[in-house]
């Protein structure tokens, strides 16, 4: 299942996505009006999802093209960023952490398919886009196992972990540079958990159609699991959480490893079995 969030007169709503088209979800029940919500209501949430949708008319579907998208999770408790975790090729044996490095973005951070992000040029300008396979946790997680850790994901989305890494904003962490507004565009939707493997999925990322980075989600240093599991020793994962799991490195031409995001860039991240998530920089 593929389930949005859309604005609807301006407020954040939930659709269903079949195909090229989405319908609102309509159900009377609070924990059915957010994709938080419904990542914490488990197997029987998304049982009542399909029954519902398998009652809608065809004139209730409208064309993607017709929406406007939000971020998937509008309102995620936390969201961390795994740093250094796809191996690139020539990289040392000893390159790999001897942990998953976990940094973080604010929840105010967070945007939509096709939204348009500035940002203050005085600040910096030192600004990178990077694909990231996006989980979104369903049942709460503390302290599981890799061997559990799946059990707690409720699905995926793309996640473009914005960021600027001056040092000038706040040291080696890059909170502020990883938080301003609109820097973690995520969807455009949320992929259920039963209808995709996170393991071998494509991913890259095109500044104005041309490639900045391409790789594959085998490349994973610590897989979803482990990255799961590992966050969970620390702090208690709930529902609607996001975790960006890494990024792979850049490529070296044509635009090359140091071009910034500048005025007028439309990046594209993609994820094989996902789609793509579009967003515009003024």
């Amino acid at each position: 299942m593929r389930l949005a969030t859309v604005i609807e007169d301006g407020l954040p709503a939930v659709a269903v996505v079949v195909d090229s088209r989405c319908v609102l979800l309509d159900i009377p029940d609070a924990a059915m009006r957010s994709v938080r919500g419904i990542a914490g209501s488990g197997p029987a949430g998304l049982e009542r999802i399909s029954a519902w949708l398998e009652e809608q008319p065809q004139r209730a579907f409208r064309s993607l093209d017709a929406v406007e998208f939000g971020p998937v999770v509008p309102d995620p408790g936390a969201i961390y960023t795994i740093w250094r975790n796809y191996a690139d090729p020539g990289d040392p044996g000893d390159a790999l952490p001897d942990r998953p490095m976990v940094l973080g973005k604010l929840p105010s951070s967070v945007s939509g398919h096709r939204s348009i992000v500035s940002w203050d040029r005085v600040l910096t300008t030192n600004v990178d886009a990077e694909v990231e396979l996006g989980v979104v946790i369903g049942a709460s997680a503390t302290a599981v196992t890799p061997a559990t850790a799946m059990r707690h994901v409720f699905g995926y989305t793309c996640i473009n972990d914005m960021n600027a890494t001056d040092p000038w904003l706040d040291g080696d962490q890059w909170l502020l540079g990883k938080s301003m507004t609109g820097f973690c565009p995520v969807g455009p939707w949320v992929v259920t958990g039963d209808e995709i493997d996170p393991r071998g999925l494509r991913l890259g990322c095109t500044i104005d159609g041309i490639a900045i980075q391409e790789g594959n989600t085998n490349q994973m240093r610590y897989s979803v699991a482990e990255v799961i599991s590992y966050i969970s020793r620390h702090v208690s994962l709930r529902p609607g959480d996001l975790i960006a799991t890494g990024t792979p490195g850049r490529l070296a031409g044509p635009i090359g490893p140091d071009r910034r995001l500048q005025v007028g860039d439309v990046v594209t991240v993609w994820i094989d079995g996902i789609g793509e998530l579009t967003t515009s920089m003024a």
